[in-house]
């Protein structure tokens, strides 16, 4: 699209409240899905981040890596089960999900990031046992649900004026490791930091009355009307944990959810600095 410069100098106005707004205020993004595997999109998300970040805005980035453990394992000879949509991870996957996650994975984005123009520094939920964990039930293996989440080293890279770029592998006190899942990892991570808002890519317009028609996404969920919405399977399948975790971080502190769709480029900009924006957006 080709805009002249009273279009561009328009757009710079329209975000110029938003920008105000977000100003040195923490704004955790959840990356994965479609935007993650794309390599167009992929490049876009990082642009906003960056664009984020040099606006004043202090961005917490939490990716996953499901595509890329699917592979690995698939390369090693081993086969990927899943339980209740949950990757069943015995002690060689484990090994396999640490190096992917914190490893390939996160060390890719942080050069990415840098590529860009931008300053990250890579951190996984093990590193200064932030994020503590116990298993979730033994028939997952070693697939973890959060017990603590201690945001000071995130804080600490943020003082420095970097971007944190956390994978989601956490430990336990015997120094076990755990896969825990991003969803859940980020919204724990926004509710500690009392984040402005927390912003989750995934692979669908939002929430949507009807999931096969994009007409009828819901703009706004306030978190008392999610009930009805678990009840009637509006909310359903992989989204429940999500919106749960998003509910979760609402009542501990965050000021707002925003649920949109990664397969649009530049979708966080268009979410975070539009009248309009897009996606579902959840509100106490």
């Amino acid at each position: 699209m080709n805009l002249n410069n009273a279009d561009r100098a328009s757009v710079l106005i329209e975000a110029l409240p938003y920008i105000q707004k977000y100003n040195n205020r923490v704004v955790v993004i959840k990356y994965g899905g479609n935007a993650m595997v794309n390599e167009e999109l992929k490049q876009a998300v990082m642009g906003d981040i960056v664009l984020l970040s040099l606006v004043g805005v202090k961005v917490v980035l939490v990716h996953g890596g499901g595509p890329e453990i699917s592979d690995m394992l698939k390369k090693v000879g081993k086969e990927s089960l899943f339980v209740d949509g949950l990757r069943v991870t015995d002690a060689e996957t484990m090994d396999i999900v640490q190096m992917i996650l914190a490893g390939k994975v996160n060390k890719d984005l942080v050069k990415l990031i840098q590529t860009k123009g931008g300053n990250a520094i890579g951190l996984c939920g093990a590193d200064g046992a932030m994020i503590m964990a116990e298993p979730l039930d033994e028939k997952y293996g070693f697939v973890g649900e959060i017990s603590k989440v201690d945001i000071d080293p995130i804080l600490g890279v943020l003082d420095y004026g970097y971007i944190p770029v956390v994978s989601t592998v956490g430990i336990d006190k015997k120094g076990n490791t755990y896969n825990i899942n991003a969803d859940t990892a980020a919204a724990a991570i926004a509710a500690e930091l009392k984040a402005e808002c927390l912003i989750t890519l995934t692979d669908i317009e939002g929430i949507l009355r009807d999931k096969d028609d994009p007409s009828t996404l819901i703009k706004t969920i306030k978190t008392s009307d999610a009930p009805k919405l678990f009840e009637e399977g509006i909310i359903n399948g992989g989204m429940i944990p999500k919106i749960k975790g998003c509910i979760d971080a609402i009542e501990k502190g965050v000021r707002k959810v925003f649920v949109i769709d990664g397969r649009i480029p530049h979708s966080i900009l268009m979410e975070t600095f539009t009248n309009e924006g897009l996606g579902t957006m959840i509100v106490k």
